[in-house]
């Protein structure tokens, strides 16, 4: 499991942050981030079962049946009904009908074996014929709890559930649900656990700690998605770096970062050629950029998938960056493009430290991480903030996320570029707010990596080897 930082900056009384977990539904996606990242801070998967499927039981009992039968799915959403047919077997009848796909989870497994000494009838099925062999113990049920899919969950349900589904809705008992309605499934109520995904559920809490929800984790590594075998150059990504000038080696390091971060293409414009043959160079007219080179960068603009402006720029190439953001679909803006006018591109990034936070905002970013993140929201900022500190704070305005990755060895010069070229692969294939929250997770567990070889003398060059290993390979946030 990810350690979070040993100085926690967090109080330990967290009641201050309630107020920036987002009220309403929220969605399975959502869910299964907060899910992972409650693993992540010391409460196991089976803990999370176990509490999920007590929670189930206790609003089974309020129906008052004495036949039970609850539909158990290979997912850890059938865990959580195998958990409430052991709190139901000393005060009903119960049947377990699961579906022995042989891909069941650990947590499941785990469940199904505890079932073994309990008063519960437990029949596998296979297919459709082993359900139509068993419809009868539908119609001869007082209440049916479907455990199926849950969030797990995605377009229609694929036989032979849909034939379990079909025979719940044709039974006259009432049905309810296990946090989430399995696809087709009509419940009469459901329990939710943690949050409701659905209107008028029942919601169930299962002891997540609140810094799951608010706080960045292993678990925004699952917007990564896989690529398809037949993928060709560039479905990782187009990327333009616009910077150097002043400082020639930043937007050299943003664009590894992005490479690293699974980018495939990544032009650099800069007045500056360092000899990088991964990245490739776009020369401009004279020793920084201006506006005599607009007709070189705005064609690249709108070719990009995603921009990233600012890295080594120096201020005196600002009016550049306010010249082509209309252009730019996509927009990371960082460093010395964080100056007024503030560039807005269609969809954008911010990357400042405190200072630059106050010179494109006005106020001043306060002390607190609380203080901070309420600062960003109160900013009137169009787009999306990752405020980088000891806390990184990333706010869309609306939603606050708070990040502890990362070590005191990072403040050497570079790993702010390192940062902002991992947000910028990131944001092809993901909204601005996301990109950023798993950015600044990844780029301070990279830290925390390196930090163990090299203490205080790693170099933002580190970082760039350890960037895949925490995206992509088997680290332990992904096993």
């Amino acid at each position: 499991m990810t350690s979070m930082r040993q100085d926690r900056p967090f109080p330990n009384d967290l009641a201050q942050y309630d107020e920036f977990v987002i009220q309403g539904l929220i969605s399975p996606e959502e869910m299964r981030r907060v899910d992972c990242n409650a693993q992540a801070l010391g409460i196991s998967g089976l803990e999370l079962m176990e509490s999920a499927g007590t929670g189930l039981s206790m609003v089974a009992r309020k129906y008052q049946k004495d036949r039970i039968l609850i539909l158990c799915g290979s997912g850890n959403n059938g865990g959580d009904g195998m958990v409430a047919a052991r709190h139901l077997s000393g005060e009903a009848d119960v049947m377990v009908l699961w579906y022995n796909s042989g891909r069941q989870t650990e947590g499941t497994k785990t469940q199904l074996h505890r079932l073994a000494g309990c008063k519960v009838c437990t029949i596998p099925f296979r297919c459709r014929d082993d359900l139509n062999h068993n419809k009868e113990i539908f119609q001869n049920t007082d209440l049916i709890i479907d455990a199926l899919l849950g969030t797990g969950g995605a377009g229609p349900a694929r036989e032979p559930l849909q034939t379990c589904i079909e025979l719940a809705n044709n039974s006259s008992a009432p049905v309810l649900s296990a946090d989430l309605p399995s696809p087709g499934i009509r419940p009469d109520k459901v329990c939710a656990f943690h949050r409701a995904k659905t209107d008028e559920a029942i919601t169930c809490g299962i002891g997540i700690p609140l810094l799951a929800e608010i706080g960045t984790g292993p678990g925004d590594l699952l917007i990564l998605q896989e690529r398809s075998p037949s993928s060709h150059k560039g479905v990782g990504g187009n990327i333009l770096v616009i910077g150097g000038g002043p400082y020639q080696g930043a937007p050299y390091l943003a664009g590894l970062a992005a490479l690293r971060a699974g980018a495939d293409i990544v032009r650099v414009i800069s007045p500056c050629c360092l000899p990088e043959p991964d990245l490739i160079h776009v020369p401009v007219t004279g020793d920084k950029i201006t506006c005599e080179d607009l007709e070189i960068i705005i064609p690249l603009c709108e070719q990009a998938d995603v921009v990233l402006c600012g890295p080594g720029l120096g201020s005196e190439s600002h009016e550049v960056i306010t010249e082509i953001a209309p252009y730019i679909k996509k927009g990371v803006f960082d460093a010395d493009a964080l100056r007024k006018p503030l560039p807005v591109a269609i969809e954008s990034l911010y990357t400042p430290h405190a200072g630059e936070f106050a010179r494109i905002s006005g106020k001043d970013a306060g002390g607190t991480p609380a203080e901070q993140a309420r600062a960003i929201k109160s900013s009137g900022i169009s787009g999306t903030v990752l405020l980088k500190g000891r806390v990184d704070i990333i706010s869309d305005g609306t939603r606050v996320r708070f990040n502890q990755t990362g070590t005191s060895a990072m403040t050497t010069g570079g790993t702010g570029d390192v940062l902002a070229g991992i947000c910028t692969a990131l944001m092809v294939t993901n909204p601005a707010f996301e990109a950023a929250c798993t950015g600044a997770w990844v780029t301070g567990r990279a830290g925390e990596l390196v930090t163990r070889t090299y203490g205080y003398g790693m170099t933002a060059s580190d970082l760039l080897s350890a960037v895949p290993q925490v995206l992509f390979r088997k680290t332990p946030e992904r096993e």
